[in-house]
This record gives C-alpha cells, sequence and structure tokens, in this order.
C-alpha cells in the first residue's frame, strides 16, 4: 500500500521570520556569515564557506570566471560537468592559478598580426591590453605589449602590423616570476604603469599585475583560499563517467567535488560515494538530491560530505511537471534538517545541508538558513551577473541573459537525468529562457549579504548556527503574503 503525506507540501513563500530581541552583539557588522561545507565530528577541522552560497552545476551558471569573482567574495561555485573532462580540467586550473591580483593573460597576438586583428580581438573578449608572444600563444617568447594608447583607429591602416603598434619588450617594465604583489604594485606606483607583466626565465608570460586591481585586492577581505592561498574551487561530477572524470579533477586542484543529479536518492549515487572515499580518502564529495529523511540517511550513510535538498523547485526546473515528483522547498528542508540532527546526535558527525532551489527573494534565503540550511546553491540568482557564461543580450528596452536549465534540450546534459544512460529515452525537465541582466556579481551580492544580516540581527543572532537555534517562524495566509507587499496604492516604480 503507498504511503499518502497528510502534510501540505510548503514553500518559503509560505513562512515568515518573528522578531527576537536585537543587541549590541547582533548588530550587521559583527554577524559572521562562515558555515561548515564538509562534514566533520566536533573539534575536526573541517572546510568552512566565507558567506553561505555557492552557484548551482550548470552551464548558464558556474564557469571559471564566475567561480573566481564568487570565491573572491567568499562563496564556492561548482564548475558544471557537462562537457569534457579535459576542458572541465582546465577551468579548474585557471581558478587554482589566479592570485589575487595576478591576472592570468588568456588574449594573444604574434608581430605579424594586423590592426583589424587587434580591434577584432578586443570586440571578442573586452581586453584593452593585449600581450604580443611569437608564436602568438600563451608558450611563446613575450616580445611586446599593446594597449589602446598605442594606435589611433582613425589614422592607422587596418593592416598594419602588430609589430609596428606594440611597445617591444625591451622598452617594457617587466617583473620576475615569484613576485608578491606588494613588490608588483610597488613597481606599478614608482613607474606610473597601468600594467606589470610577470615573465618566467624564459621570457614567457605568467601573469599581468594591473593598477587598478589594487583597490580591489584590499576590497576583498572574505576571499575563500585554501593552505596555499588559491583560491578554493568546486567541481560538479556524473554517476557515469566518475572513474575517470575525478582523478582529472583533482590532479587539476578540485577542493570539492559534488555529485549533479536531479534524484539522488539512488544506488548510483552510493556507488559513486563510496567508490571515490575508498580510492581518494581526502576529497570532499556532496550529494544530492533529496527532499526527506529517508534520503538524506542513504547518502550519509554512503560517506557524503554534504547533501543537497530539493527537487523542482528551481526557476528553470520543471521536473514536477514532467514526472511528478518532488517537494515543496521549505517542507523538505525542514525535514532533512530534522535527519541532520538527528544523525549527529546518533554518529557525532555533523553533516551539512545545502537548500538548492526554490529561492525567489533574497529573504527566502534567510528563511532557508533559519529553517537548517547551512548554504544554499542558486542558478537564477547568479545566471544574471556579468560573470556567468550566458550571453547578454537585449530584448524590447531591456538587458537579459541566457540562462538555461541542465534538463533542456539545449544543455543535452542526459547524463544528469537518464536512468538508463540512453540519448534516446531523455526528456526535457529544464526550459531555455532569459534572466533580467544585473550587473556584476560583487556589487548585487553585497547587497543580498546585507539584507541576510539585517535579518538575522533582528532576529537576535551573530552566526547562522545561533540564527538555527534562535529561529521563530510562522506560517502566513495568502492574504498575509499579500500585506506584506506594497498594495493599495499606484507605484511610481514597479522597482522597489
Amino acid at each position: 500500500m503507498f504511503k499518502l503525506y497528510n502534510e501540505i507540501s510548503r514553500t518559503f513563500n509560505e513562512y515568515l521570520l518573528i522578531p527576537n530581541l536585537s543587541t549590541p552583539q547582533c548588530m550587521p557588522e559583527k554577524i559572521d556569515l562562515t558555515t561548515p561545507i564538509t562534514r566533520f565530528r566536533a573539534g575536526e577541522a573541517h572546510v568552512r564557506l566565507n558567506i553561505p552560497f555557492v552557484s548551482a552545476i550548470m552551464q548558464a551558471v558556474s564557469d571559471n570566471k564566475l567561480a573566481i569573482s564568487l570565491a573572491r567574495c567568499g562563496g564556492l561555485s561548482f564548475i558544471y560537468g557537462a562537457q569534457t573532462i579535459d576542458s572541465q580540467a582546465e577551468m579548474i586550473r585557471k581558478v587554482k592559478k589566479f592570485k589575487s591580483g595576478f591576472v592570468v593573460c588568456d588574449s594573444y597576438l604574434s608581430p605579424e598580426h594586423t590592426l583589424n586583428e587587434i580591434l577584432r580581438l578586443k570586440e571578442d573578449t573586452g581586453h584593452t591590453t593585449i600581450a604580443v608572444t611569437s608564436n602568438g600563444k600563451s608558450d611563446g617568447i613575450l616580445t611586446g605589449l599593446i594597449t589602446s594608447r598605442d594606435y589611433r583607429i582613425s589614422r592607422d591602416p587596418l593592416d598594419k602590423k602588430v609589430c609596428d603598434i606594440m611597445t617591444p619588450f625591451e622598452s617594457l617594465i617587466t617583473g620576475r616570476d615569484g613576485i608578491s604583489l606588494n613588490e608588483a604594485n610597488d613597481l606599478i606606483w614608482a613607474n606610473k604603469l597601468n600594467c606589470l607583466p610577470i615573465v618566467n626565465e624564459k621570457q614567457q608570460l605568467v601573469h599581468m599585475v594591473f593598477r587598478k586591481d589594487y583597490e580591489a585586492h584590499k576590497e576583498n577581505p572574505f576571499e575563500l583560499l585554501d593552505e596555499k592561498k588559491s583560491l578554493l574551487a568546486g567541481a560538479g561530477i556524473n554517476t557515469y563517467d566518475y572513474q575517470d572524470r575525478v582523478p582529472a579533477l583533482l590532479e587539476a586542484g578540485a577542493d570539492i567535488l559534488c555529485l549533479d543529479s536531479s534524484d539522488g536518492y539512488s544506488t548510483w549515487q552510493y556507488d559513486a560515494i563510496t567508490y571515490i572515499k575508498s580510492n581518494f580518502p581526502k576529497a570532499y564529495i556532496g550529494a544530492g538530491n533529496v527532499v526527506d529523511a529517508e534520503g538524506f540517511r542513504y547518502l550519509a550513510d554512503a560517506g557524503a560530505d554534504f547533501v543537497k535538498v530539493g527537487i523542482g523547485g528551481g526557476s528553470i526546473c520543471i521536473t514536477r511537471e514532467q514526472k511528478g515528483i518532488g517537494r515543496g522547498q521549505a517542507t523538505a528542508i525542514l525535514e532533512v534538517a530534522s535527519a541532520r540532527d538527528k544523525y549527529m546526535e546518533e554518529t557525532g558527525i555533523y553533516i551539512p545541508i545545502c537548500s538548492d532551489g526554490g529561492i525567489v527573494y533574497d529573504n527566502h534565503i534567510a528563511i532557508a538558513l533559519a529553517m537548517g540550511a547551512d548554504f544554499v546553491m542558486m542558478g537564477r540568482y547568479f545566471a544574471r551577473f556579468d560573470e556567468s557564461p550566458g550571453k547578454k543580450l537585449k530584448r524590447g528596452n531591456e538587458y537579459v541573459k541566457e540562462y538555461w536549465g541542465e534538463g533542456s534540450d539545449r544543455a543535452k546534459n542526459w547524463q544528469r537525468y537518464s536512468m538508463s544512460a540512453s540519448k534516446d529515452t531523455h526528456f526535457e525537465e529544464g526550459v531555455d529562457s532569459y534572466v533580467p541582466y544585473a550587473g556584476a556579481l560583487k556589487d548585487n551580492l553585497s547587497v543580498t549579504i546585507s539584507k541576510i544580516k539585517s535579518t538575522m540581527s533582528s532576529c537576535g543572532a551573530a552566526s547562522i548556527e545561533e540564527f538555527q537555534k534562535k529561529a521563530r517562524i510562522t506560517l502566513v495566509s495568502p492574504m498575509s503574503i499579500r500585506e506584506g507587499g506594497a498594495h493599495d496604492i499606484i507605484l511610481k516604480n514597479k522597482d522597489y
């Protein structure tokens, strides 16, 4: 006989937080947003995020550019796995090679190229500083540098050669490979430079340091770094080629892996976790997605370092429509958080849970944390920013960015959904869409973080752990939801 759940499956929008006593100890500027992302026993070392945000394992969201930007703010990206092993590993390497203030150049030309090709490269990349090497590639000898000050489009012919435009290597001031950022900035200021190339003993370009990045470095005190001061990088994997993919990703420097599946309560995930833990005992791996206590316990016993919660709640996802499975995100988080706490009581091991999906507004993030989530994973939120891989387009009078689900035909990520591992049986569980363009990640994220800290302050909590212990949560009626927004007025501006 089937089991019927009489409890209504609820969303974050159906709850509000009741304020607690606010004190000087929980003022927004004093609130600690660090949170665990890997399992641990009390007193054991474990990996922690500096802010409770990770980006979704999606082609339209998490590549190396967004991974760098989010890690510099204190969060983590899981670089999408629906690509070749080599290309995913290369994205991981780019994140790990990035050093705050040290930029890896990806715009190269040879001396025999022309001004026309300079302009084309500038159009494609947006870069105004271009390295000139002997072969036009990163492994060539650095022979010069081009900036927008080296040519005049109105005067110079388009077939003028790069060698006649560039500032030659002999005239450049350079830094040696291994130089510290402080030393590099001292050279920039002493010589009034905008860019300092860093070269190795073979005269190959290793990094570039820009004057404009000096302040940016000072403005990122919460960077998520490993013991070698490199940014942390996550990587998404599937249950089909993990025996080949995982070694390559770990060799490239991936810090945390995460199984990417619409339904994680499966023997395939159990087998993948146990294989990885047996062969790479120091590797961290998240698993999911699940929506109940049974699913959590299954993955916890398998050895998952964190568990993702949520099926069908993402803005891009149509799994509930297509397959009729899922659960309201708030109800799922409440049950799994209770199971996590019970697991902690029984075993002494704390396993963080991640709320994946169901977040429409910033206040939903705070409610998810209050209900027991240690951090949230978001796709639509990050897809809106400059750093995401989607193209920026103009539709009507507004700019948008492309955003498509991993279950859409565009993604062709059949490994994530098909239990039969057959492309012929694949059907869509996601859609292809646009999201409103929102600008730079850091600017938007800082506003969201301010809202969360303000909410926690009103609830009398100075940390996420305290927030979860003290939070008082109430259900709201549809009329309460309407009452909570602007109503019975004529708005001057709909964006408030």
